[in-house]
């Protein structure tokens, strides 16, 4: 057989085989997953988003203080 049509085989088994791998790593979690979920052993999927804080100069305060106008944060650079 012609050298590059047997390169082009094995590539082409190569990939075949590593989707196939991919495919089993994907049935593997979510077989997991699953199991877990089953057990109450589930992570939950809240995302608890921290709040900014407000820095000593005040550049993030939204409210006015004391008569004051709300504040925007600045980039630091002169228009």
């Amino acid at each position: 057989m012609h050298p590059e049509i047997l390169r082009e085989l094995s590539s082409q088994r190569g990939r075949e085989m590593r989707d196939r791998a991919h495919r089993a790593g994907l049935v593997r979690i979510v077989s997991r997953a699953r199991r877990a979920r089953r057990r109450g052993l589930a992570e939950t999927d809240e995302f608890a988003v921290p709040a900014v804080p407000d820095y000593v100069d005040g550049s993030f305060r939204l409210q006015p203080a004391d008569g004051e106008a709300a504040r925007v944060p600045t980039t630091g650079r002169a228009a």
